[in-house]
């Protein structure tokens, strides 16, 4: 099956997605994982009366009776069990954060009291019961706070400690190796020679999906089908996922179809009616899936944000978080393929404005700084985009 569609290659690719299984990992540090349990209140949320105000805590009926001055009889502090008024006409300082002392239904703050010589007076007008958060408002115990599936921020870092969560039950990440090939490349910290280039694609790949990935470890295969299909086979065997970059054109050198046939990768589709990237390269052994994209470094990385970071999510259970944006002056493209144009993206009073920045092809790696996002401009009869018109943004 070639030159398929980039809707075509979606749910292809979407249609391999894996299960890892299930890992208990520290609480602290889960950022970013996904859950695979629920999480429970273990007790009511907050889990008594609590004080929001520092101030002073009375009864409401001695006040609407008329009392407007009472006495004092001592302070209460954060941590400490409730104290009991149990007295008529008593008030208790308090403290915010403080358990509302028992009896005690109100709570007025400080810089509206007056207290002379031990006694608290209170002004008219006052509005009783005020000033507390409720034992159980927020959450009752048992209740499920964080949902399985729920992929965690760091707000839920505090929910997981309140509930005594020091070990978290997560989704697995997979294993994923990111393999350059080509004779040209040359390591980061060597001088290349004029014919040469330093290796880029793989650093801005592993960084894109690293948090998806429980490893993304880097490797390099030269221009040799024997070295390739070696390779190949042991890094099959010891990971997740592949994902290659060059070797899949048609040079006389691109030898990464050949030997993925070899190791007994099943090609699932070759080529996508798209630009940049239309010689992207997916496939199958068992339960381990294959990217193989251009070596081009902007078509390399827009697939890997377009195809490979999705798939991870998916594998996940996490639903895509689909953003669009208006295109902010008309272009025009004639090819007859889905169009990923590198874009700036500005917000015009509320509107996201896409703005193109094309850069010099799919080798301008330096453009992909400029830019913010891949703007993706389906496959349409005619070569005109309007502007104002909207389309779906992947931004990275």
């Amino acid at each position: 099956m070639d030159f398929i569609s980039v809707k075509q290659a979606t749910e292809l690719i979407l249609n391999e997605t894996r299960d890892f299984g299930v890992e208990p990992v520290p609480f602290w540090g889960s950022v970013g994982r996904v859950l695979a349990e629920d999480i429970c209140a273990d007790r009511d949320f907050p889990p008594f009366n609590r004080v929001t105000m520092d101030g002073f805590a009375f009864r409401a009926e001695d006040y609407v009776s008329g009392c407007r001055t009472f006495n004092i009889l001592g302070t209460q502090y954060a941590g400490e069990a409730a104290v009991r008024l149990n007295q008529k006409e008593t008030a208790v300082e308090v403290m915010t954060g403080t358990p509302l002392p028992e009896g005690a239904d109100s709570v007025i703050r400080v810089e509206d009291t007056t207290v002379l010589d031990g006694k608290l007076i209170l002004p008219d007008g006052l509005e009783v019961k005020k000033n507390i958060h409720y034992q159980g408002i927020d959450r009752k115990k048992g209740d499920v706070i964080l949902k399985k599936g729920h992929q965690l921020k760091s707000p839920d870092l505090a929910v997981l400690a309140t509930v005594g969560k020091s070990e978290v039950l997560v989704k697995k990440r997979p294993k994923v190796a990111v393999i350059t090939s080509g004779d040209e490349l040359v390591e980061v910290h060597e001088t290349p020679e004029p014919h040469q280039i330093r290796k880029s694609n793989v650093y801005a790949i592993s960084e894109h999906i690293s948090n998806s990935c429980e490893t993304t470890d880097q490797f390099h295969i030269a221009d040799d089908l024997a070295e390739t299909v070696s390779k190949l086979d042991e890094l099959l065997n010891n990971y997740d996922a592949l994902i290659l970059s060059g070797g899949v054109s048609a040079g006389k050198k691109d030898y990464m179809p050949t030997a993925m046939e070899k190791v007994g990768v099943e090609k699932v589709f070759y080529k996508i009616q798209q630009r940049p990237g239309k010689p992207m390269w997916f496939g199958k052994k068992g339960e381990k899936v294959v990217f193989a994209l251009p070596g081009n470094p902007v078509s390399a990385f827009m697939c890997a944000v377009r195809y490979v970071k999705p798939w991870l999510e998916a594998c996940f259970g996490l639903q895509p978080k689909t953003e669009h944006a208006q295109l902010g002056v008309e272009v025009t493209f004639v090819p007859k393929l889905s169009y990923f144009m590198q874009v700036q993206l500005a917000n015009d009073k509320g509107v996201l404005k896409a703005l193109p920045n094309e850069g010099h092809g799919s080798g301008d790696l330096a453009n992909l700084s400029d830019a913010d996002a891949f703007l993706e401009m389906e496959l349409r009869e005619g070569s005109q985009y309007d502007e104002g018109e909207v389309f779906r943004v992947w931004k990275y």
